[in-house]
């Protein structure tokens, strides 16, 4: 079992904690709704890939403080000429390559979003951008770009339509609509919906399941299914077995056939 380890960004609007091979990013800025900043967005790329490259962190959870989960980026900042889209003298060239979203999406560990409340915007295109999401009841997932003049600018328009099928990420990109959690479970947008006092222990109890298998598996599995979106089945078949080949080779698979045959629950190493 691994050390638990807890970091805390200077101004305390982002918190990093590790342990159990699982860390947890959380969004800790509760008077604005985890509405993010300029400064939050490079902190939280720096994050991801921190604990993406930690041989130790075998799952990523996400999740937020407060009656948000993240309410997306901060418009006062913007409206004030200091956000990360504000236009005119101020507009500030954006890195695509390395900001959060297309970060997480090229991320070989599994993540977790932990809807601890409201999703919206920026907030919730990084929700659509995690493998999987788990939310609190009392969420909500508002898809409100076009409410705003704006369009799904993070992944959005990519994802929604791979997870809810064209149609229906057309009806609420298009309608900006809010929706309750038990309506994004009906789609296929949530994993699981709890009691708001059980989400913590929800995504931790999904974490470390995830977690207890072989992480070099489970890596490359995350990575087949991701470029699988864009190849043909025969390139995806193919491409498939040649992460195979180096699997057979590691201790960990020596270790789950050796734990199959002795009837006891593998021991992985990520080796």
């Amino acid at each position: 079992m691994s050390n638990p380890v807890t970091q805390v960004s200077e101004d305390a609007e982002l918190l990093y904690e590790m342990s159990e091979h699982v860390a947890t990013i959380t969004f800790n800025r509760p008077q604005r709704m985890n509405t993010i900043s300029g400064p939050m967005l490079d902190l939280l790329t720096e994050l991801l890939l921190r604990a993406d490259r930690d041989p130790d962190v075998r799952v990523i959870v996400l999740t937020g403080t407060g009656r948000a989960f993240c309410a997306g980026l901060d418009i006062k900042a913007q409206a004030s000429g200091d956000g990360l889209l504000s236009t005119g003298a101020g507009f500030r060239q954006i890195d695509l390559r390395h900001t959060p979203p297309t970060v997480l999406h090229a991320l070989d560990t599994p993540t977790i979003a932990a809807l601890n409340g409201s999703a919206a915007g920026y907030g919730l295109d990084i929700a659509v951008g995690c493998d999987i999401r788990i939310a609190a009841r009392s969420a909500k997932l508002a898809v409100a770009f076009t409410k705003r003049g704006i369009v799904p600018e993070s992944g959005g328009t990519w994802l929604l339509p791979r997870i809810v099928g064209y149609a229906k990420a057309a009806e609420l990109i298009f309608t900006g609509r809010t929706l309750r959690t038990d309506e994004a479970l009906e789609l296929g947008l949530l994993n699981k919906v709890v009691d708001d006092d059980l989400l913590a222990k929800e995504a931790r109890a999904m974490a470390l399941e995830i977690a207890a298998n072989a992480p070099l598996a489970v890596q490359a599995a995350k990575r087949m299914m991701r470029m699988g979106e864009t190849e043909t089945f025969e390139q995806n078949v193919n491409h498939v077995y040649l992460q195979l080949l180096p699997l057979f080779r590691t201790k960990d698979f020596a270790e789950a056939m050796t734990a199959f045959v002795e009837k006891r629950e593998p021991v992985f190493e990520g080796r």
